[in-house]
């Protein structure tokens, strides 16, 4: 009888990080796979707290070893300090009990087994095109499975995407169709297995958006950053598909590396940057594009129209991410042109990413990501583009580490060209031991030489000067991959009280 009980109890798994974007995916993925979650962290995202909280999900905000449920089958240990056994309760209780113990992208890879991984890679862009396509997916129309169902109901993929959508119920989901779409991270798995994270992975199609080095404190040079690219791309099978950008930095090196079917986009057919580079003509591509409030554009395959195409989403990088999906999608055929067309002009994106913060100003609050050059530049070429007689003012904090690293002070040369006043945060302690950081006192010193540059040490200084340098014509930035000291929360509700609609 005990015996009996004790199968009809669920599996227990305890996740050390839960906090993050992709452990908080990962718990809502296992608690739809019948497993019963905990997790702790003790500097938990806000975003990600109220999403585990409102999917029921038991967390901890202080670490302990009381914390991990008896009996417990599996712990999964996350990638972000301080998790080390050496100083964290709960990693050393798991690892002394000798429970079996995973981290993220192991646990990820046996959820994913048996189904047909559509894995989105790259240095930007990839939560974007993730979503786009498991949003697309679940447009497609299904036969109903019994006649007394009536109408056909929409798809059911999987999906784990490393940020919040606005459109999907959750950013995981273990679905009942084949399809399972993977965010697939080139960082480091664990800090006991310096594999990438996506090489976990058996992807069928892969989307590679770009490969501009990144994270410098874990692929110090750009031949590293490369590799788990190139071994990546190697695992597609013969059979399978391989999407790229042209325009993507190394992807043309990367490519190479693919023994299946290659496909090739690009925003526009003949762009001068493919020029300039000598690369040939994609096969997927935009003609008559139209920045207006809801953007559009013809989309092309092969000289040949396949849809028109209209979306809420702003900025020439996003419109190359539809592209991207859409030709992934429509290679595969996975999905209608007419469908396609019919899920981007309902789709509304994800949060921090290019999010609007206010909904009742005169004066727009943008977040955006900024984890890279890449990500920061093209956040503010997109609101230029879609604002180009407002002044452009950008609270930036030099967050992720490779902003704080001396080897991409150069970043600072010009990433805000583009920016009439900046207000600079100083650069957070997390990583501080981590190898060539840069002190604020560097970076404040290398930002000086713009005008307008206004340093602040917090939230409340950071306010005093938005309040002074804000007029009712301007548009706002908010950019980094941390909290801001709280300014993405404050800074909207101040200029939402200033500057009425």
């Amino acid at each position: 009888m005990a015996t009996n009980k004790k199968r009809e109890e669920k599996r227990k798994v305890h996740l050390i990080g839960i906090g993050g974007s992709g452990m908080s995916a990962l718990a809502v993925l296992l608690r739809e796979s019948g497993w019963q979650v905990t997790g702790t962290d003790a500097n938990p995202s806000n975003l990600f707290s109220a999403h585990l909280e409102k999917n029921k999900i038991l967390f901890y905000k202080k670490y302990s070893k009381k914390n991990i449920p008896k009996n417990v089958d599996l712990v999964i240990v996350g990638n972000n300090a301080p998790i080390s056994a050496e100083i964290n309760p709960e990693t050393r209780q798991a690892v002394r009990s000798g429970v079996k113990i995973q981290s993220m992208p192991e646990a990820l890879a046996e959820l994913s087994k048996n189904k047909e991984n559509i894995v989105v890679v790259g240095s930007s862009g990839k939560s974007t095109c993730a979503t786009l396509i498991a949003w697309c997916l679940t447009q497609v129309k299904k036969p109903a499975r019994h006649a007394s169902q009536g109408d056909a109901g929409g798809g059911d993929p999987s999906y784990f995407i490393g940020a919040l959508p606005f459109d999907l119920k959750n950013s995981s989901h273990l679905g009942k169709d084949r399809e399972f779409v993977l965010e697939g991270d080139e960082y480091t798995s664990s800090k006991t297995d310096k594999c990438s994270k996506f090489l976990h992975f058996d992807p069928s199609s892969v989307l590679l958006t770009s490969a501009q080095h990144d994270h410098i404190n874990a692929f110090p040079t750009e031949k590293s950053y490369k590799m788990p690219y190139k071994k990546f791309v190697a695992k597609i099978p013969k059979n399978g598909l391989f999407v790229y950008s042209l325009e993507g930095k190394n992807n043309k090196e990367i490519a190479t590396c693919a023994e299946c079917k290659i496909v090739s986009y690009a925003l526009e057919n003949t762009s001068p940057r493919l020029i300039r580079l000598g690369r040939k003509k994609p096969d997927w591509y935009a003609e008559n594009i139209k920045y207006d409030i809801q953007p559009s554009f013809d989309l092309m395959h092969k000289g040949k129209k396949v849809a028109k195409i209209k979306t809420k989403l702003l900025g020439k990088h996003n419109l190359e991410n539809i592209i991207g999906a859409g030709a992934l999608l429509l290679e595969k055929k996975k999905i209608t042109p007419e469908v396609f067309a019919q899920a981007i002009a309902s789709f509304h994106g994800i949060k921090n990413r290019l999010e609007l913060k206010t909904k009742d100003s005169a004066v727009p609050v943008y977040e955006g990501f900024g984890s890279s050059y890449e990500k920061a530049k093209a956040f503010f070429n997109t609101l230029r583009l879609h604002f180009p007689k407002r002044r452009l003012i950008a609270v930036f904090e030099p967050y992720a580490f490779s902003w704080r690293n001396r080897k991409f002070l150069k970043w600072y040369k010009d990433i805000f060209n583009n920016v009439n006043e900046v207000i600079m945060l100083s650069a957070t302690s997390h990583g501080k031991k981590a190898k060539d950081q840069l002190t604020s006192a560097e970076i404040w010193r290398e930002v000086k030489k713009y005008k307008n540059i206004h340093t602040v040490n917090n939230e409340k200084e950071g306010l005093k000067i938005l309040e002074k340098i804000v007029r009712k014509d301007d548009v706002i930035a908010l950019v980094s991959s941390g909290l801001l000291f709280g300014l993405t929360n404050s800074a909207p509700k101040l200029i939402e009280k200033k500057f009425p609609a």
